[in-house]
């Protein structure tokens, strides 16, 4: 370790995966709990329509990725709040005609095909200081609002109809955590890729709620959970030479079949 903090890119890499974990630990909680799991999978892949315009219009792909992704989360929401499609179909619909979109425009992009692998699968050591400083100011934003509303946001994660009969802004939660969501995935898709990052976005949360039903408890245990899964994975794939964001994703995998089973053997004892 002391050897790999010796390279610029890595202590990159570990910086912009602490401020991932965080900002996935605060989101990741709250998307586990109103359980939009699915989802925060469909804005996921839906950023991809926003990477392949970005490329053909030679723009900041991270920055069409985040608007077309805001626009799809809000897609989402209005149209299973109309009541007109069902929440599961407006998801596949945004799904696929992100991927669809993503697809047409890499293909009509001129010159040579842009990588697209540190997108789709992920590779946090080529992460910048832009892309560090954008996250910082996530994380200092959401610690805000979380420290702000928190207990509206607990509200109406767990129960929005109870939530409403204390006449709290649920309408504004709603929409300020989709807007925070879309933004968290397309600021992490450096670090897990378009394939893999829902599960960083679960997983941490899935294996704190095994031990604590806390809301607060499972955001800081999720936090410590996703951190040490990246420094274990960023250690490993450099030695390893494979892909970083699925050896992260492969650790919190096992890292959660182990808490399950020892959670198990507890309760069995």
């Amino acid at each position: 370790m002391t050897e790999l903090l010796q390279y610029a890119f890595f202590r990159n890499a570990l910086a912009g995966s602490l401020l991932i974990a965080i900002a996935c630990g605060m989101v990741g909680t709250y998307v586990v709990a109103r359980r939009l799991v699915f989802i925060s999978g469909g804005i996921t892949h839906a950023s991809f329509g926003g990477l392949g315009l970005g490329f053909y219009v030679g723009a900041n792909p991270i920055l069409t990725a985040m608007i077309f992704s805001i626009l799809s989360a809000f897609g989402v929401e209005w149209a299973s709040r109309s009541g007109e499609v069902r929440e599961d179909s407006a998801i596949a619909a945004v799904w696929s005609l992100g991927m669809a979109t993503g697809v047409v425009f890499i293909f009509l992009t001129p010159g040579y095909a842009p990588n697209l692998s540190a997108y789709l699968f992920g590779n946090i050591l080529t992460i910048s200081s832009a892309d560090i400083c954008w996250m910082a100011v996530l994380v200092a934003v959401l610690a805000l609002v979380f420290s702000l509303f928190l207990r509206e946001i607990i509200y109406v994660a767990f129960d929005k109809e109870f939530a409403l009969t204390q006449r709290l802004p649920v309408r504004f939660i709603e929409s300020m955590m989709m807007a925070f969501i879309a933004i968290t995935i397309v600021l992490s898709i450096r670090l897990a890729g378009i394939m893999l990052l829902m599960s960083m976005l679960t997983l941490p949360q899935m294996i704190a709620n095994l031990f604590t039903s806390s809301f607060i408890k499972i955001i800081w245990w999720s936090i410590a959970i996703g951190f040490a899964a990246c420094i274990s994975g960023l250690t490993l794939s450099y030695f390893l030479n494979v892909p970083s964001g699925a050896f992260i994703i492969l650790i919190l995998v096992i890292a959660f079949l182990c808490a399950k089973g020892i959670k198990s053997a507890v309760n069995k004892a």
